[in-house]
Parts: C-alpha cells; structure tokens; sequence
C-alpha cells in the first residue's frame, strides 16, 4: 500500500514539475527578460487591461508606455500613450528611423491612440517633422 502511495507521489511530482516548466517557458515576462538581454524586439503588452503599462524591448534598450483611455467617435479606446526609456544611454545608435518602426508597433495594437515621447527622444522626433 505505501508503495503505491510513492509511486503516485512521485507521478504527481512529475507531473507538477513539468507544467511548472511549460508555465515558465511561456511566460512573456520571462520573454521580455531575455529579448532585453540579447538586444532583440519584443513587445510585452496586455491590451485588455489599460492600467498596465506596457514594455517594449529593441536593440538592448527597455521602452516603457503609459496607457491612457479616452473616447473616440463610437467608443471608449486608448487616445493617448506616453512613453519613455528606462536607462537613456542605451539610446545610442538609435535613430529616428527606429522611434517610427517602434510607433508603428505600438499603433498596430492602439490605432486611436497619439504617441507622446519623453525627453530625449521628443526632441529628436520634434526636430526632424
């Protein structure tokens, strides 16, 4: 009777440790970390909840949006997005051809929406219009 009670321990460990394992791997925070480490683009977003910022990471830099909700013509919608980089000195190398890609990305998921950038980037933005 023990025997069985350990063999079905032991089953159910494994079987707690392998989801564990796929829960990890799946996880996009985790996904965020590690396209951050190795400078690559990943955009880590929940779009069903306004009050969550969201991150996006490219070429080693760490982007962060504010979410702001409004009204449009027909419905309630995000108007507004503020963002911003968490260490301003990985922005070198960056140009304004890249601040576009990074608005088109973040349109794709908020088309109502108006990008606003904080210093460094609005002034490089505002210097090229």
């Amino acid at each position: 009777m023990i025997i069985v009670l350990i063999r079905f321990l032991i089953i159910a460990i494994i079987v707690y440790l392998f989801y564990r394992g796929i829960v990890y791997l799946m996880d996009p925070k985790r996904k965020l970390d590690d396209a951050y480490e190795k400078g690559a683009y990943y955009f880590y977003d929940d779009v069903k909840n306004v009050r969550k910022n969201f991150f996006i990471s490219f070429k080693g830099a760490l982007f962060e949006g504010e979410k702001y909700l409004g009204t449009t013509g027909d419905a309630f919608e995000v108007v507004s997005i503020f963002v911003w980089v968490k260490d301003s000195m990985k922005l070198q190398g960056f140009t304004r051809d890249d601040f576009l890609f990074l608005e088109k990305e973040i349109l794709m998921n908020y088309p109502e929406a108006e990008i606003s950038w904080k210093n460094p980037i609005e002034k490089l933005m505002n210097n090229q219009n």
